[in-house]
């Protein structure tokens, strides 16, 4: 019975944290899984991201993002590109959490 409880209990919690926005910006276009580009206006954006203070607050793919410090903690890997031909997606920070999330959902399957 305590085995039982044991792979009940982390398996909840592995269920918990695995669809986390947890992200980290890598150095190289090579080393990310989507590369992204900061649009200037909303209305050009395929996601709006809030950028979450701590981990806890991290979203299930809606757009509650919260970078991590070491690459090996993140979902997703994420490069900065130049130029929007450059980019998988395009994101448009913005300033609270209730106005975060998808604006073209074709794109949602980037952050799994």
């Amino acid at each position: 019975m305590k085995k039982f409880a044991f792979f009940a209990t982390a398996l909840f919690l592995f269920a918990f944290t695995a669809n986390a926005q947890k992200v980290y910006s890598v150095k190289y276009s090579s080393q990310a899984d989507v590369k992204v580009y900061v649009v200037k206006y909303e209305s050009q954006a395929d996601l709006k991201v809030y950028k979450v203070k701590y981990e806890s607050q991290a979203g299930k793919n809606d757009g509650k993002w919260y970078f991590v410090k070491y690459e090996s903690q993140a979902d997703v890997k994420i490069y900065f590109v130049d130029y929007e031909s450059q980019a998988d997606l395009k994101v448009y920070f913005v300033n609270y959490e209730s106005q975060a999330g998808w604006r073209n959902r074709d794109k949602m399957h980037l952050m799994y």
